[in-house]
């Protein structure tokens, strides 16, 4: 069968040729189309249900929230873990699914059963909610609201909220693979309206009435339409609460026909809801954090691109002080995952070409197995955009150009021993018979190779089968690694029986073998070197085998006293420390105490900027109380400062 399939492609030079060509184009389409991440996303299938309460307590929050939920969720099929979390004011209850039925399906699943929890649970206590489609590298750009010195007693910390919700946040959903904007500290304004118990008792109006009056008197309403002369007009009745003096103007009711007002009985101006999160920064106190976060799955590297472009375009358009200030954004990781990813692989093909060239003994032979290296990649790119695998260090980063072309070096410098044998008979034929006669040497040379090059291929990806195999955190963890080798060896397979007898048959020419080389040499000075040390070896055959299982159990002793990581440490360039205050601690005295740490930090040089992360955010989905905190720690680029690298 493959002897067959080299006869067609010597024959048919030009069909393989386009066939190489196809390769190559695709090999880039799909390298402008593969979603670039740093690292793979290991987070497994999992769905969170959010239950916020303003006003409950912990073991409430329990009893009342998180039990009917857990409760609803565990007969959903396919599931494989329920946890739950409960504070104060909020529940968090996660159920984690198998990963073979997808992403929206548990999601369905759980919409069903979401409003049988939600009638178990007494009105008024909340309501449950799914959280975003994302995953814990789903936090793609964070920033914070920013405000220039000229401009800072202007603005508090509600209206910088209120700039947050309504202006940013607005113009920042919508963009493909966005699938939430997170707000995080700041004061969520509210209008309140202050009772006075001792008017309402003197007025014998109870607190019942005033509440239904203010919902009843903060209402639109539609009354149809009417004809006239022609024409229809849509009747509809406006009450829509606008300012304070509308809400003071509310009538609770009417005696005597004089009216009693809300302000009659009430006090009403502007407050904040209750929160459970704030955010420092910089020493500078209180600020206002947007978390743009990713849907799962998408190509991060597009999305954050889109991102900082709709910032640049939103700039403009915020008031007079105001700008966005990204202080963490993913794009600088995959930067610097993407170059050490590049120059690895140019390196290798380099170094790997370099000693090809040069211990094969001849140019031609060596850029012949040097463009199999390229060409493999292309192929391994084009399989990973097919099967959806992403480009990341992981991914890419394992690829051993030396395995891959191990057979087409077989393969060429056999084709190129044979053309050299028969150089005399070669160069005796005219121009005419000399190409048949060496398409007949490549073709018996390929196909005399091409078995023990595949063999050594298979051995290769069958070692890959325990990796292959894999589930979980470490499946997604380390298959792709396993995958885009199989796919590298696959190409080179391929261009094995089809590419390189074809480039062999047109480039390869006849040398003198009598020719003293580089190659040569250098073979020669090794051959003499190893010659008396297989002989001491084979005269020594017991020393030999003892030394070498001494050095076996050696080794295998260290190796059980060696330290272990599930994934080598990756340097982002940025630290974060998780200060935890005693518990029970106020969310203000938090706040003083990440600001006093912020203020510490900022005194090293290589700090640029330090923001805190207190409690949870406005969508609790890495929900943490109120005494502790994530301080984000910038630094500056290399270069930048002093002692960057003694930090």
């Amino acid at each position: 069968m493959l002897e067959k399939i080299i006869q067609y492609s010597i024959h048919h030079k030009l069909i393989v040729l386009l066939f190489s060509l196809g390769i190559v184009g695709f090999g880039l389409y799909s390298l402008s189309q593969i979603p670039i991440g740093a690292v793979p996303d290991v987070t497994n299938n999992q769905v969170q249900i959010i239950t916020t309460s303003r006003n409950l307590a912990t073991e409430d929050v329990e009893k009342f929230l998180t039990y009917p939920v857990e409760l609803e969720m565990a007969n959903l099929p396919d599931v494989k873990e329920i946890r739950s979390i409960s504070k104060f004011g909020l529940s968090v209850v996660t159920v984690v699914f198998n990963d073979k039925i997808g992403t929206y399906l548990p999601r369905q699943l759980i919409a069903e059963k979401i409003k049988s929890a939600e009638e178990k649970i007494p009105a008024g206590f909340g309501t449950p909610f799914m959280g975003p489609i994302t995953t814990g590298l789903g936090e793609i750009y964070q920033y914070t609201i920013e405000v220039d010195s000229a401009h800072r007693d202007q603005y508090s910390l509600s209206d910088i909220r209120t700039i947050q919700d309504w202006v940013v946040k607005r113009q920042l959903s919508g963009i493909p693979g966005v699938v939430e904007v997170n707000t995080w500290g700041g004061y969520l304004k509210q209008y309140e309206v202050a009772v006075n118990p001792e008017k309402l008792r003197s007025l014998h109006i109870s607190i019942s009435q005033t509440f239904s009056a203010l919902e009843k008197n903060n209402s639109v309403a539609g009354g149809g339409y009417i004809e006239r002369t022609n024409q229809t007009y849509f009747i509809r009745g406006e009450g829509l609460v606008g300012s304070l003096e509308d809400i003071e103007n509310i009538v609770i009711e009417i005696r005597n026909g004089i009216p009693v007002f809300i302000k009659d009985v009430a006090s009403v101006g502007f407050g904040h809801a209750t929160r459970f999160g704030a955010i420092t920064g910089n020493g500078e106190g209180e600020k206002v954090l947007g978390q743009v976060m990713m849907l799962k799955n998408a190509n991060s590297k597009a999305v954050i691109d889109a991102v900082k472009e709709r910032v640049t375009q939103i700039s403009p358009s915020l008031p007079p002080g105001i700008s966005i200030n990204p202080f963490l954004e993913r794009s600088e990781l995959i930067g610097k995952t993407t170059f050490t990813i590049a120059e690895n692989l140019i390196l290798g093909c380099l170094i790997v070409i370099f000693v090809v060239v040069v211990l094969l003994g001849n140019l031609r032979s060596g850029l012949v197995v040097a463009s199999v290296i390229p060409m493999s990649l292309l192929f391994a790119l084009s399989l990973m955009y097919i099967f959806g695998v992403d480009a990341n260090l992981m991914s890419l980063g394992a690829i051993d150009f030396g395995i891959i072309i191990d057979g087409a070096v077989i393969i060429v410098e056999f084709i190129a021993f044979k053309i050299s044998a028969e150089r005399t008979k070669v160069l005796a034929l005219p121009k005419a018979e000399r190409q048949n006669f060496i398409d007949n040497i490549t073709h018996l040379g390929a196909s005399k190779m091409m078995h023990s090059a595949i063999f050594g291929q298979l051995i290769i990806i069958i070692v890959f089968i325990p990796i292959l195999s894999l589930v979980g955190i470490e499946g997604k963890m380390f298959r792709p690694m396993a995958l885009v080798f199989t796919f590298a060896l696959l190409g080179t397979m391929i261009l094995g029986f089809t590419y390189v007898p074809v480039m062999a048959s047109l480039f390869i020419k006849p040398t003198d073998p009598d020719k003293k080389t580089i190659s040569t040499r250098l073979m020669s000075f090794l051959e003499n070197k190893y010659k008396p040390t297989i002989a001491w070896a084979l005269r020594s055959k017991k020393l030999v085998l003892g030394s070498a299982f001494a050095l076996l159990v050696m080794v295998g002793f260290l190796f059980t006293r060696m330290g272990g990581e599930f994934v080598p440490t990756l340097d982002e360039g940025d630290f974060v420390i998780q200060p935890v205050l005693k518990t029970g601690t106020s969310l203000s005295n938090t706040v003083l105490a990440t600001t006093r740490i912020e203020k510490i930090l900022k005194k090293f040089p290589e700090v640029d900027q330090v923001v805190s992360r207190i409690g949870a955010a406005e969508v609790p989905t890495d929900p943490m109380s109120m005494e502790e905190s994530d301080v984000i720690i910038k630094l500056n680029p290399k270069g930048m400062g002093v002692g960057r690298k003694q930090r």
